[in-house]
């Protein structure tokens, strides 16, 4: 399984590294679109929509809040809704850290998960696509953004292995630990602090860079446990088998789904676009 992880992550970063610095914003946001769409594809079948006419619906529908972000940008409150999607994930990564009963299986259609997910997918996909156009830095704070959730996933699955006993939400993802959580939030720490002593991060100072890594690294967790919860109701393991040594698309982005928003914000709020 780590052979498989690592071998896709070889062949996908230099990719997504390539894609984020160098294609021009429209062609970014179209193929970004495609793998979020991907994603809403999964998320309807953790939703148990069944038939490829009535997922399909499901994914054209995503598709068409894409169209309307994108040509609605300058009429778009991205900051409320932001904000209203850093709440909402903070308040999930707490509830989910709390839980200590079982998840049931559920067996029928849940449209508050479509619900749910399109505004995760969406508010996702406009947050990246919005800081990658932001200015001529934009690509560089977007690859910052992946770059950071890339070491907080690493750290955790690391230091998880390593020195994991203690679970941190035992009825939603046995494998995670407090321990793997510390790993996070140490990758976390050394990011912004590479932010700060390299001069990425501008003018914006240590601690503001120490507190936005913490906080998305923190909901980046809450993203991994969001979508464990759905995967465990829908009784499957992986949401699907795309990707070899990961699972499917959103085994892969459900961290970055909360954290853009959140980091999208919060590079604003301290000074560094």
């Amino acid at each position: 399984m780590l052979r498989q992880r690592i071998l896709t992550a070889l062949v996908l970063i230099p990719l997504v590294v390539f894609g984020i610095l160098y294609l021009d914003n429209r062609v970014f946001a179209t193929l970004f679109a495609v793998v979020i769409l991907v994603g809403a594809f999964e998320m309807a079948r953790l939703a148990n929509l069944e038939g490829l006419p009535t997922i399909a619906m499901f994914v054209l529908a995503v598709a068409g809040l894409l169209w309307l972000a994108w040509w609605s940008q300058q009429a778009l409150h991205l900051a409320s809704l932001q904000w209203g999607m850093a709440i909402w994930w903070l308040a999930v990564t707490a509830t989910l850290l709390a839980r200590r009963r079982e998840l049931q299986r559920v067996q029928e259609k849940r449209p508050s998960v479509l619900l749910l997910g399109s505004l995760v997918l969406v508010t996702a996909w406009i947050s990246i696509v919005r800081l990658h156009a932001a200015s001529a830095d934009g690509p560089v704070w977007v690859l910052c953004l992946f770059l950071l959730t890339w070491v907080a996933d690493s750290g955790a699955y690391f230091a998880g292995r390593a020195f994991g006993k203690a679970k941190l939400s035992p009825f939603v993802s046995p494998g995670k630990t407090w321990a793997g959580a510390a790993g996070a939030a140490a990758g976390a720490v050394v990011f912004a602090g590479v932010l700060w002593f390299s001069g990425i991060g501008g003018s914006a100072a240590l601690p503001g860079l120490l507190l936005l890594s913490l906080l998305v690294t923190a909901v980046s967790v809450g993203g991994d446990l969001w979508e464990s919860r759905l995967k465990r109701e829908a009784g499957v393991k992986d949401s699907g088998s795309l990707l070899p040594g990961h699972g499917g698309v959103l085994d892969r982005i459900d961290s970055l789904l909360a954290a853009a928003p959140v980091f999208a914000l919060g590079v604003g709020l301290i000074g560094v676009l």
